[in-house]
């Protein structure tokens, strides 16, 4: 791992337990180096990498290298950026020049990019550590890849951001970037028991990203607080002329708005969704205890029964462009995807285009019926999966308490709030309205300190 630095910081036995937002204090002041902080990641990530399978590339010398480039810049005396020696994981679908971009596919291994994705070159003008590539599930859908849960590695880490979520768990890397489709940041982070920021559809560019829907397809992180998942979502977020989708706009400042006091109490509409039929029963239970912990704070809201079209809508618009997006996949070499790739592709094909079309046109109504509850409510709070990771490797688990959110472009978090009947986490999801996303994080925040005291 290249040479030992000389001391380790006054009161600190291993930065890698620090949260990011308290390494990056102790970086700012030089009470800690980013070498120390990514030989400490380093050594995590040797004592428990051979369980946990969280990494597809990891080149210790080039990490060491960006680390030791940093803190030559703090004997400068110039300002730092706002993640100036923090290690970061990508998810092994977002593009980085300097190390491999297989995309979880046999049919892109050691494929190399020229460029770094959007959202990579932002982390390093941040000043982040680019530590390397977090396993994906193939082409970011279903089939599970070799990433297994810390808690219990015969229980699977959801997916299909499955090493992000993973890495961040055990302790190996502070935060991490995934991204999400139907539930791949939300659900593999409850399974996992960390904190899963999907921030609203189009704040956070997805140039230099695989592609699997343009309209569903949304980068999200991963940290151990909310704190530190909104300072990562903050140095990923605006416009960039590679990605339609985004707008130009103030910087979002998600982690001052989640430091913030809210101005009144929050209240939040407990919301079951049409995938309540799903819910294990320890995990119905864990939320009918929440509810009433949550006293006048919180009321149950049900939803219309014409959002129990979203789930077909998600369905058939992800299907379709899946099959259009990975189409060359499966020219090149169908063979060799995943039967749930393969079967994927095939379905969207089949799916009509008056089928698709109308599909999509189910996102504003019923992003519109979510915005009479936001009119009363700060938030939803909603399961984030139906229950605790299930044990066995062979599926990622059930996106049903996600695909709406997908759906509608919303922001959600899920919060390491619950246990299941297994000992296994179970999150706790808050939903909020569209371009609102700080005052989502503060409410996530204010319930954390509520059920805490």
């Amino acid at each position: 791992m290249g040479a030992e630095p000389t001391l380790l910081s006054a009161g600190i036995t291993d930065p890698a337990d620090l949260t990011a937002l308290a390494a990056r204090e102790r970086l700012a002041t030089g009470a800690l180096s980013a070498v120390e902080l990514t030989i400490s990641c380093l050594r995590r990530i040797a004592a428990r990498e051979e369980t946990v399978q969280a990494w597809t590339c990891l080149d210790e010398q080039l990490a060491l290298t960006q680390a030791q480039q940093l803190d030559a810049y703090r004997q400068t005396g110039r300002p730092l950026g706002p993640l100036h020696g923090l290690p970061v994981g990508i998810k092994d679908i977002i593009d980085t020049q300097d190390l491999p971009t297989e995309n979880g596919n046999a049919l892109d291994a050691g494929r190399q990019p020229e460029q770094d994705a959007a959202i990579v070159t932002r982390l390093r003008t941040a000043g982040a550590v680019i530590l390397g590539k977090t396993v994906t599930t193939e082409c970011a859908f279903l089939a599970p890849a070799k990433t297994r849960n810390p808690h219990n590695p015969g229980h699977t880490p959801g997916g299909s951001s499955s090493g992000s979520a993973a890495a961040v768990a055990s302790g190996m890397v502070p935060f991490a970037v995934g991204t999400q489709t139907g539930g791949s940041v939300i659900r593999p982070a409850s399974y996992c028991g960390v904190v899963g920021f999907k921030p609203t559809f189009g704040l956070v560019p997805r140039n230099g990203v695989l592609r699997t829907s343009r309209r569903l397809d949304t980068v999200g992180t991963f940290g151990r607080t909310i704190e530190d998942a909104a300072l990562l979502a903050d140095a990923l977020a605006g416009c960039d002329p590679g990605d339609p989708d985004t707008r130009p706009m103030a910087p979002p400042r998600l982690l001052e708005t989640a430091l913030s006091e809210p101005p009144v109490t929050p209240q939040l509409a407990f919301v079951r969704t049409p995938a309540w039929a799903d819910i294990d029963p320890d995990c119905a239970e864990g939320f009918a205890e929440l509810v009433e912990a949550l006293g006048d704070a919180c009321d149950e809201v049900g939803l219309p029964d014409v959002f129990a079209e979203g789930a077909t809508a998600h369905r058939r618009i992800m299907m379709a462009d899946i099959a259009h997006n990975l189409r060359r996949y499966y020219d090149r070499g169908s063979e060799r995807l995943a039967a749930q790739t393969r079967s994927a592709i095939e379905e969207g094909r089949s799916i009509a285009a008056v089928d698709y079309l109308a599909a999509n046109d189910w996102r504003e109504p019923l992003y519109a019926g979510l915005q009479e509850i936001f009119e009363r409510f700060d938030a939803i709070v909603t399961p984030a999966a139906p229950g605790e990771a299930p044990l066995g490797l062979g599926s990622t688990g059930s996106a049903a308490f996600n695909v709406l959110w997908s759906l509608t472009g919303v922001p959600a978090v899920t919060l390491p709030l619950l246990t299941g009947a297994n000992g296994m986490p179970v999150g706790v999801q808050l939903v909020g309205p569209r371009n609102d996303d700080g005052r989502l994080l503060r409410t996530a925040r204010w319930l954390v300190r509520s059920l805490g005291a």
